[in-house]
């Protein structure tokens, strides 16, 4: 999994399965949530930040 802040302050989790299919959830009121797709590319935008290892820590599973 990896983990991303957008410039607005959306948390994503990205996942990948066996076969390479990405999955992409968003953190909503402390709980992780399906996303759309389509919001997988906002982790390639250059005001989008991949989270360190302590920020990770502090959210939930």
């Amino acid at each position: 999994m990896d983990f991303y802040r957008t410039e607005e302050g959306k948390t994503l989790r990205i996942g990948e399965s066996d076969d390479g299919m990405l999955s992409v959830e968003i953190l909503k009121d402390g709980a992780w949530t399906a996303a759309p797709l389509g919001m997988i590319g906002l982790r390639l935008s250059p005001e989008t930040r991949r989270l360190k290892a302590s920020e990770i820590k502090t959210l939930p599973n």
